[in-house]
């Protein structure tokens, strides 16, 4: 039997599998914590200076006539980045986002390689490691370093970790691992707000988010290999042992279940010295789709991070509005899970239709009065979007894993994140566009998200498709709607059965 007919033996979401993407889905909450972290411990308190004799002087001479006039730990209090020192904060938060990026690109392929189990516990061994590193860093340079090597194994085991809830699982249950892996890390921002608020100090406040990676670790040891990865790369002896495993936890009689060989990727073999990143640019399929899904993960992050910084820019505690940043996209989950399943709307529709209706919210927000005090405010429009936008982004994850072969799909999803995070590195520059006109922000974001919503349709519908194991099975009569046409290859061998 083929892999996917051996999950419906063993049990798509069995009870074995829903404890271990119960796992990954909580470790969301830890990865949350360390990218919402310098928010609250790079604050920047009131503060004054007292005059100085002599007229200006350098750093150190100010460390001793500055007074801070709130009660608050942060890194800006303790090594006084304030003034021609205030750029160390956003600083910190690039080094972080530079080593996400690069984590993106790196784990990605590596994990295609070697496996997604040793890249997964690795990745998050070290990140804990260097979290402890930040929380007792003894100088800002220390710290800045500890930053972008927990971005750069953030980045990394965030994308693994997302494949691994879907690889445990049937594919009928992808959508639905996937939209409650972005939920939960919602979810972690709000908590990471309600922690900061009991927990000040910011060094306590480092190390007691950083711990719970410890429990999350000693828990992701356990989890075996992803069987799909083990029978893409043709060790299906492997692939066999941890479905059996399965079926046993989830107490199912499908204890001799024998997989179908298949002549894919072993290690060093005619395929697996093909693939890698490479047949990105290379495969004629993988090309056309890499090029849409990179410009809609870089519209996503264009569109969510520059709508976040307006929304998310009001008076008020900054522990209230860390735990807002996150709520705020929680009813965009249940909308992708009801959409995405649904026959009439599917992954590629209900992508480019909430992207359509982000931009389409940006563009009012450019017809509605300044100082508009209506329920339809710029803010309001402004937060709408950014409901759209989450949905969007949501479904992209899911319909990007999908439409990449198992032997490619993190090297896929790593490529993807890298545009994201270049989207996100440009979004704080666009606000600064209201210098031209005040609506030249929203403009930009209206643009990007009907754009990014006109390509989406480009690509395959992928539900209640057959996923695609091997670059080989990629290969169909027409090139851009493979996966279709392997669905209809496979409706027409159904009907040819029944007519024997």
């Amino acid at each position: 039997m083929d892999i996917e007919t051996a999950f419906h033996t063993v049990g798509e979401f069995g009870p074995y599998q829903k404890r271990a993407v119960t796992v990954l889905v909580l470790a969301q909450v830890y990865m949350a914590c360390q990218s919402m972290l310098i928010v609250l411990v790079g604050y920047t308190p009131e503060y004054r200076v007292e005059k100085q004799d002599g007229g200006s002087s350098g750093h150190r001479e100010l460390q001793q006539h500055v007074i801070f006039t709130e009660d608050v730990d942060s890194i800006v209090t303790e090594w006084v980045l304030i003034r021609q020192q205030a750029y160390k904060v956003s600083l910190a938060g690039s080094l972080f986002f530079t080593g996400l990026l690069v984590g993106n690109v790196v784990f990605g392929p590596l994990s295609d390689r070697i496996g997604r189990r040793p890249v997964y516990l690795t990745g998050l061994f070290f990140e804990v490691m260097f979290g402890y590193l930040t929380a007792l860093a003894p100088s800002y340079e220390v710290f800045a370093a500890s930053r972008l090597l927990v971005g750069l194994m953030n980045g990394g085991i965030g994308l693994v970790c997302f494949v691994l809830t879907q690889e445990y699982v049937g594919k009928s249950y992808w959508a639905m691992t996937g939209t409650l892996t972005s939920m939960i890390f919602a979810v972690g921002i709000a908590l990471f707000g309600a922690l900061g608020y009991f927990v000040r100090p910011w060094r306590t406040l480092a190390m007691v988010a950083n711990s719970s990676g410890v429990l999350f670790f000693l828990l992701s040891v356990t989890l075996p290999e992803s069987p799909r990865w083990l029978y893409s790369q043709g060790q299906t002896e492997r692939a066999e042992e941890v479905l059996r495993y399965m079926a046993v936890r989830n107490g199912s009689n499908a204890t001799n279940l024998v997989l179908q060989r298949v002549g894919a990727a072993k290690p060093g073999g005619p395929v697996s010295r093909r693939g890698g990143v490479l047949q990105l640019a290379v495969h004629p399929v993988l090309r056309l789709r890499t090029m849409v899904l990179m410009y809609v993960w870089y519209c996503c992050s264009l569109v969510y991070y520059g709508l976040t910084l307006g929304a998310s820019a009001t008076s008020g505690s900054r522990f209230v509005n860390v735990a807002m940043y996150g709520l705020v996209e929680l009813p965009a989950y249940p909308l992708c899970i009801y959409f995405i399943n649904k026959s009439w709307a599917g992954r590629r529709k209900s992508m480019s239709s909430f992207l359509f209706l982000a931009g389409s919210a940006c563009l009012c927000t450019t017809l509605i009065p300044e100082n508009s005090g209506s329920l339809l405010s710029i803010t309001s429009l402004a937060l709408l979007g950014k409901l759209m936008v989450s949905a969007a982004f949501n479904i992209a994850y899911v319909y990007t894993s999908e439409l990449y072969p198992t032997v490619i799909r993190n090297a896929g999803l790593g490529v993807c994140s890298m545009s994201c995070r270049v989207g996100g590195i440009l979004a704080p520059f666009v606000p600064s566009m209201r210098a031209l006109h005040a609506s030249m922000p929203f403009t930009v974001f209206c643009l990007s998200g009907l754009s990014a919503g006109c390509l989406g349709l480009l690509l395959p519908e992928t539900l209640n498709r057959p996923a695609a194991d091997t670059l080989e099975e990629l290969s169909g009569p027409s090139g851009s709607r493979v996966l279709e046409n392997k669905a209809l290859l496979y409706e027409e061998e159904k009907l040819k059965s029944n007519h024997k």
